[in-house]
């Protein structure tokens, strides 16, 4: 046994000194515990290794199903990234990839890590040739690295709602035989949070392309909309001013206050277009009317709900009045009312 052991075990069986000293002796001892585990672990065969990888990015390709749209990343929008890179001396976290065969050249398709597949690239070629893409292996079928892809990013801000909703869409699909159940309950996920992202993904082209980009488009903006996209009238308001806000921003117009560079604008403009033609569907009141007749005190009350007539009648009712009673109610049916 080395000296080093000899001191983890004298500080786990000595019992004298002061609070500090025990305290010194107890994380002494529970680092000393949890070796042993791990190596315990590791030869059991219960704890696999990762192996890491230092690789040129440009041996790695994205995933055809890839929930990040990699044509929209920028300098600008990695920044935070390469930053930190930079700083760092390195890639810090290794992005999770697949083998290829040597599909076009490459070796590797990347399932996470879009983002620091981007900022290394970046580097690069921009006089730091020294950074290498740090890359962990795994064998994955399509629906595991969906899932796995799923995770990693559901909660990061730098991923858009629509980007989200496109990969929903498709995935619901490939992966669970468009069974929205089966899909949310494999994502842990309910499936009133699912079919608002799925409801995003169908939304007309007319209106994605009414903003200034389809990243700036939110799972808020299509619930907003989908009442006005749910009538016919409506409907047709919100396609056409749509379509008005992405010729004006086309055309290059910078009128002051106008919405077509404001993603918040272009929701109010489209929700205001469709108001203009939003039909209000009349709920007909309940109505209650009492019948009654010459020569009897018995009564037939009666509701009107909506399409339905209800009458209330007193089993007790002698037939002959309840005749008398039914004629009126027939002659105001026949009159329509």
């Amino acid at each position: 046994m080395t000296k080093k052991h000899d001191e983890i075990f004298d500080a786990v069986l000595s019992g004298i000194g002061s609070d500090e000293r025990s305290a010194k002796k107890d994380r002494s001892a529970s680092r000393f515990l949890k070796r042993g585990n791990a190596i315990g672990d590791k030869l059991s065969g219960e704890v696999s290794e990762k192996t890491l990888h230092w690789v040129d990015p440009a041996r790695c390709k994205m995933w055809d199903r890839h929930n990040r749209n990699y044509a929209l990343l920028t300098s600008e929008n990695c920044a935070d990234l390469i930053e930190g890179i930079q700083q760092q001396g390195q890639q810090e976290f290794p992005a999770v990839v697949r083998k290829v065969s040597n599909q076009d050249g490459f070796d590797y398709e990347v399932i996470c890590g879009a983002r620091r597949h981007f900022a290394i690239s970046w580097l690069q070629a921009n006089n730091y040739p020294q950074f290498k893409y740090l890359i962990e292996v795994r064998d994955l079928s399509d629906e595991e690295a969906f899932r796995l892809a799923d995770i990693e990013n559901r909660d990061r801000a730098d991923i858009s709602d629509f980007e989200r909703a496109r990969d929903y869409a498709a995935a619901v699909k490939l992966y669970y035989g468009g069974k929205q159940k089966a899909m949310a309950q494999r994502l842990q996920v309910s499936e009133a949070w699912l079919s608002r992202y799925l409801f995003l993904a169908k939304l007309p082209d007319d209106i994605i392309q009414a903003y200034p980009s389809s990243n700036d488009i939110k799972e808020l903006h299509a619930r907003t909309l989908k009442p006005f996209l749910a009538q016919t009238d409506s409907r047709a308001e919100v396609i056409d001013r749509a379509m008005w806000l992405r010729h004006m921003r086309a055309a290059g117009a910078t009128s002051d206050g106008m919405p077509w560079n404001d993603p918040a604008k272009v929701l109010e403009e489209l929700k205001r277009a469709g108001q203009g033609k939003m039909i209000k569907r009349k709920v007909r009141p309940t109505l209650k009317h009492t019948y009654s007749a010459h020569g009897t005190d018995c009564q037939i009350k009666r509701t009107d709900k909506g399409r339905q007539i209800f009458l209330e009648i007193d089993k007790d009712i002698p037939a002959a009045d309840l005749r008398k009673l039914l004629d009126k109610f027939l002659l105001d049916r026949g009159e329509g009312l």
